[in-house]
């Protein structure tokens, strides 16, 4: 006869565990630690993109600057601003203020629209190409009609938020005297500016290294740049 085997009596046991809340200090320490880590993590990705965009910006004016003169190269040193427009320059446009006549006449040495744009210029915007929609409005930077591969460190193009005596400079051709107070205003790089040189250089500026620029080309010798074309 077969014996039932005695098991021992096998209960299902629980564990009361209770769950514990953050307390209201406990959300507070929290929510203040992310404030301040946004605080100085926020103000440091906004200097990089800000900073970011600066590169850019010289890295148009370079393209840009190689593009003009490779164009002048090829047209007996001279560039788009001077040569006629029935020869393939833009000279009878720029001096009505016309840039873009100009850069469109380089357009197969520029490539593309996309670098005539600063990436902090909030007033101009990109042209889809040179030829159905490319205009003023869609140029960052200003051109010098009468810069000159004579002159190495003359100004040849930069950008073109500026002011006169504290006035934004308005599109047209600004005729410059020794009494123009020629400033950035802080619309894109917060008082300074990008030049482009005749020499092919590029560089940073102030307001007063920008005045300097205008009355010097280079050894100290004085030429001054009457003229800039401004979009």
């Amino acid at each position: 006869m077969l014996k039932c085997s005695s098991y021992p009596d096998m209960k299902p046991r629980f564990t009361y565990q209770r769950n514990r809340a953050l307390t209201f200090i406990e959300v507070l320490v929290i929510i203040l630690c992310l404030a301040v880590l946004a605080a100085i993590i926020l103000p440091m990705l906004a200097a990089a993109k800000h900073r970011n965009s600066r590169i850019n910006c010289v890295s148009n004016l370079k393209q840009i600057n190689l593009a003009l003169r490779i164009w002048e190269g090829d047209n007996n040193n001279e560039y788009p601003m001077q040569v006629a427009v029935t020869n393939g320059g833009g000279k009878e446009w720029i001096e009505t203020g016309d840039i873009a006549a100009c850069f469109r006449a380089a357009s197969n040495e520029l490539s593309t629209t996309r670098i005539l744009i600063c990436p902090l210029d909030t007033d101009h915007t990109y042209a889809t190409n040179f030829q159905t929609d490319f205009n003023n409005s869609h140029i960052s930077y200003f051109l010098c009609p009468n810069a000159s591969e004579s002159y190495p460190q003359m100004i040849l193009s930069g950008d073109d938020n500026l002011a006169v005596n504290g006035t934004p400079v308005p599109p047209g051709i600004l005729n410059i005297t020794n009494c123009s107070a020629i400033s950035w205003t802080k619309a894109r790089h917060g008082g300074i500016g990008n030049l482009a040189f005749a020499d092919g250089s590029v560089a940073e500026e102030s307001s007063s290294g920008f005045q300097n620029a205008l009355q010097y080309a280079t050894n100290g010798t004085p030429f001054m740049t009457k003229r800039l074309a401004i979009p």
